[in-house]
């Protein structure tokens, strides 16, 4: 059973929105309920993954404070600086 849903987002926004919607022959309820569903989704559906790839899953150990978005700013921030 549907529900109604009341939103308030910026009027540019819902008109890119429905524009997309139009375009891939979906309504706006249908994308706006399919991104809360896949949102909320509680069980995360892995990609399967190539045989090589499983054979180097845990391969690498990490410390538990790693910060690999610190890691990965600062190498970008080296590679530039250079």
């Amino acid at each position: 059973m549907a529900n109604k849903l009341t939103l308030s987002i910026e009027k540019e926004v819902v008109e890119s929105a429905k524009n997309y919607a139009q375009e891939t022959g979906r309504s706006l309820s249908e994308l706006v309920g399919n991104y809360l569903k896949a949102l909320t989704q509680k069980e995360i559906q892995p990609k399967s993954l190539s045989p090589r790839i499983k054979r180097l899953r845990g391969s690498v150990k990490l410390p538990d404070n790693f910060d690999y978005k610190k890691n990965i700013e600062s190498a970008i921030t080296n590679k530039h600086l250079q």
